[in-house]
């Protein structure tokens, strides 16, 4: 089974209510959550395990490609086709067909991705003959697709094809305390890849990895963890062993508040305490909060209003 350590307990539980069905599925989060993993996952617990799992990245190939990749050709279909050859789709029937980053698709070929999701059949570039579609697609993506369609990038009525199960990954931010889970995880396996007996990490060099913010997600911390590995020379990873930038970072503090504390002091703390963790980055901050950026500028512009009128931190609402 894939590496299913990797994915929050959230994701794991959606994944097996779901991987015995043929529906649809559309996987959003951060690039690095483990979208790729998932749809692995869950085609190795669905009832088509027996078949392939076919990837496509659709960020990865120009439209002409993308569509000769995903379709497959007839021989003599264009310049250097000599003989027929097959699409994803045909090496996926029977199982799944992952296509990642789905929202970089080109216009045309969401027609095309349409028409398989709708009626179930397509045609090789070049050919006639019309070839049924047996497999289940799963579909990722990084960007904001309901923005995508809104923008007319992205075809509202693939949207809705797609977005029959939605599977929301969660950022490494958001599951903080598996991060000495997966790093342990990640030590034991490149410690074996690169025949190291490891025992572990320092103290120190946990209080790195949990102060780091994780902007890359699981994929940051496991790049991490591999550099450490290798240039590890003791027993155990040390913050020296640790990419520069983790080294300086410090565990944070829980928040505390009495009870009784208003809301907007308690949002302003949480709002100023993150800036601070993520050295003022702002969108990090609204990432790792769940809001977005101009919300921080419009709360720093209403606190910063509060000053100029003398009024301090008032315990008033807003």
């Amino acid at each position: 089974r894939t590496d299913s350590v990797t994915l929050s307990n959230r994701a794991l539980a959606e994944a097996e209510q779901v991987a015995g069905s043929d529906a649809t599925v559309l996987l959003t989060g951060q690039s690095g959550t483990g979208k790729g993993r998932l749809a692995k996952l869950m085609h190795e617990i669905s009832r088509r395990r027996s078949g392939r799992f076919v990837t496509v990245n659709c960020a990865a190939l120009p439209e002409n490609l993308l569509e000769s990749e995903l379709f497959g050709y007839e021989a003599g279909a264009f310049t250097g086709a000599s003989k027929r050859k097959e699409g994803r789709l045909d090496v996926a029937r029977g199982g799944t067909l992952f296509l990642d980053e789905v929202t970089e698709m080109q216009p045309a070929m969401q027609v095309k991705l349409l028409r398989v999701l709708q009626e179930g059949e397509y045609e090789r570039v070049g050919g006639n003959e019309t070839i049924h579609a047996d497999v289940r697609v799963i579909a990722a993506c990084n960007k904001d697709i309901e923005a995508e369609v809104r923008g007319g990038r992205f075809r509202e009525d693939l949207y809705y094809r797609l977005n029959v199960i939605r599977m929301e990954l969660p950022t490494l931010a958001e599951r903080f305390e598996d991060v000495p889970l997966l790093a342990a995880h990640f030590l034991r396996r490149f410690a074996e890849k690169n025949s190291k007996e490891l025992r572990g990490f320092t103290p120190e060099a946990i209080e790195a990895l949990m102060g780091w913010p994780w902007p890359g997600n699981v994929r940051e911390l496991e790049n991490a963890v591999e550099r450490a590995v290798v240039l590890c020379r003791g027993q155990q990873v040390g913050l020296e062993d640790l990419p520069p930038a983790l080294r300086n970072a410090k565990a944070r503090p829980p928040i505390v508040f009495q009870v009784g504390t208003p809301l907007h002091v308690m949002e302003r703390r949480m709002i100023e305490e993150t800036l601070r963790a993520v050295s003022g980055d702002k969108t990090l901050a609204a990432s790792l909060l769940g809001i977005t950026a101009r919300t921080i500028y419009r709360r720093e512009a209403e606190w910063a209003g509060e000053v100029r009128a003398g009024g301090g931190e008032s315990d008033g609402g807003g």
